[in-house]
């Protein structure tokens, strides 16, 4: 009997306290005609209960054709009502067996699921990935989908001979002669880090545990843009222990993958919007490589804590980054950082600014967006500052070792802040103002604040602009993305059209290949009411909204878009083409935007 139990999940109608999930067994069947996985989910299960004999399981619109014990014996099951974000609970008369096989169909509308044309591919061939977080394996997996409970799996999935299958798990580096692939996970994971993907993939190695899968066109520029993947898990080992899960590959996914990366064990999911061309973007995989530790390892117990999954991972982050890349290179990262917290926290109620957060009757997928990453990295930051930078590596060092696969609720993680670190170094809690931190809203005073001579640089550069300087007579040669991004946002909405007429002219914003900056001119474009009187940043607006499927930065756009009449038309013209070619997470960010303005 395990004597730790799990925290109850708003989120979840499993109730693993009794009857948990502790392995998954899958065989599936790829079908791209009909958009649908086949097949069965054998569970192993652990009685925590005495008495208990009841499994509950979240699906959503899973077609349940028959439940089975071990030994092929048809288990009496019933799905409960539906809804519409939690779907529906699986109910099955499990007695005292500890395995059962639920046999089932996945909907062509499975929301973790996006199924792509041939046309909405580099290769010209069909492909499918999933997306799972939050709470969307339960739309194609029968499981107990909290964070809370972990599983080991292993998996075989049959797909067409001409694609190779790929899981957060062991992985091929060439497809099979017909199309059988098999997996396993030896440690154990919770729900929303299973993941499959199948397409026209090839591998190319760098490093001596870490590689690349993308489609042939893409593979080799994305070897090149990730070479110093080796060199961050290095950095990352150095500062917080030992790589845990054996490889560390990266699969960059189609432009329609609704994330900038999706941190599933062994094999990051990313967005080809990383591959900027210079290898200005690839922070994203020192954060999805920190995942390795915060998140994945040690586990938000519910989505209400996740500040404890993304806030620990920015602040992991940007040691990674100061260690490769050096002290003036992460400020910048960290004023950007706050940049983008104080607009949030502009952006969203209250209580919905404080880190441990209160979600339920929500879909957690609605829920803040940049606070849990840069409120809560602040915090650590904070922290690092009253206790000296080596009591506080020594702490995480020994926090990730202690809890290692395992989940982590708030008031556990602040009492064992204080037991552990605080008190041993005289602070207390009040010093920190922890509550208010943590239940209070914005950002207290105490924050720490981040010079950066960089941007100091930039900002002389804006005001010679606006003092009529010429655009090409500005020192900017040896400016990184960030700057340029800085540049952007700090250009006054009221600056005239010309001037910004002559900026893109000298500066190609328009048309640049880096996200982070072509969304900034974007912002500024719409806001400015600048694209509406220039056909060719329209069109640039156009292409980009449809190309990129990047929640973030599509919503970024959109919002500003959703602010006038003038943007909301142009705003639901371009949507109406670009929707279908979103991921359903994306989707739903557009449209909560649109329905709300």
């Amino acid at each position: 009997m395990v004597s730790r139990s799990f925290a109850a999940d708003p989120h979840s109608c499993s109730r693993p306290n009794e009857i948990a999930v502790r392995h998954l067994t899958l065989d599936l069947h790829v079908d791209f005609e009909t958009r649908r996985l086949a097949g069965s989910a054998t569970l192993e299960l652990e009685h925590r209960t005495p008495g208990a004999t009841q499994l509950l399981l979240d699906t959503w619109q899973l077609d349940i054709q028959r439940v089975t014990g071990a030994d092929d014996t048809e288990l009496h099951h019933a799905l409960g009502e539906y809804d519409p974000v939690l779907g529906s609970a699986l109910t099955i008369d499990v007695g005292a067996a500890e395995r059962v096989v639920v046999h089932y169909l996945t909907s062509p509308e499975a929301r973790a699921i996006q199924w792509l044309e041939p046309e909405q591919t580099a290769s010209g061939k069909a492909f499918l990935f999933t997306q799972s977080q939050p709470i969307l394996a339960r739309t194609w997996i029968p499981c107990q989908d909290s964070p809370a409970v972990r599983v080991t799996y292993d998996a075989q999935v049959q797909v067409p001979s001409d694609l190779l299958a790929l899981m957060s798990a062991e992985n091929p580096v060439e497809r099979s002669d017909d199309g059988s692939y098999r997996f396993s996970m030896p440690q154990p994971v919770p729900s929303y880090l299973i993941a499959l993907a199948v397409g026209d993939l090839e591998f190319r190695e760098i490093g001596a545990r870490s590689g690349v899968y993308a489609e042939p066109s893409v593979v080799d520029a994305a070897a090149w843009e990730l070479a110093d993947t080796e060199r961050m898990i290095e950095a990352a080992e150095r500062l917080y222990g030992p790589y845990r899960w054996g490889r560390y590959d990266v699969l960059v996914l189609p432009p329609s993958f609704p994330y900038g990366g999706m941190e599933n064990p062994r094999l990051t999911f990313a967005t080809p919007t990383i591959l900027a061309g210079d290898r200005s973007l690839v922070t994203l995989i020192a954060h999805e490589l920190a995942h390795s530790w915060s998140g994945n390892l040690v586990t938000n117990s519910t989505w209400n804590d996740i500040w404890l999954n993304e806030g620990f991972t920015v602040y992991f982050e940007t040691r990674i980054d100061e260690e490769l890349y050096g002290v003036p290179y992460t400020s910048m990262i960290l004023r950007l950082g706050r940049h983008d917290l104080d607009r949030a926290v502009r952006d969203e109620a209250p209580c919905d600014t404080w880190l441990e957060l209160d979600l339920a009757g929500r879909d957690p997928d609605e829920g803040p967006t940049k606070i849990p990453y840069e409120k809560g990295s602040l915090l650590l930051r904070l922290i690092e500052s009253k206790v000296g930078r080596e009591r506080m590596d020594a702490f995480l060092c020994d926090y990730f070792d202690r809890f290692a696969f395992e989940s982590m609720d708030t008031p556990t993680f602040l009492d064992h802040l204080v037991a552990e670190l605080l008190e041993p170094a005289g602070v207390s809690a009040e010093d920190l103002q922890l509550e208010a931190w943590v239940h209070g809203p914005g950002v207290p005073e105490n924050a720490p604040e981040f010079a950066s001579d960089a941007f100091d640089r930039v900002d002389e550069q804006v005001v010679a602009l606006l003092a009529g300087s010429d655009p090409g007579s500005l020192e900017t040669k040896t400016w990184v993305s960030q700057q340029w991004v800085q540049f952007i946002r700090a250009l006054p909405l009221e600056i005239g059209h010309d001037v910004l007429r002559s900026v893109d002219s000298e500066f190609g914003f328009s048309t640049s290949g880096n996200i982070e900056i072509a969304t900034a001119w974007l912002e500024l474009a719409v806001a400015s009411g600048y694209v509406f009187s220039e056909p060719a940043v329209d069109q640039a607006l156009g292409e980009f909204l449809t190309r990129h499927g990047r929640a973030l930065y599509i919503r970024r756009v959109f919002e500003k878009l959703a602010a006038s009449d003038r943007g909301r038309a142009r705003a639901q013209e371009i949507y109406a083409v670009a929707r279908p070619k979103y991921h359903s997470v994306s989707q739903a960010v557009v449209d909560r935007i649109l329905a709300a303005s």
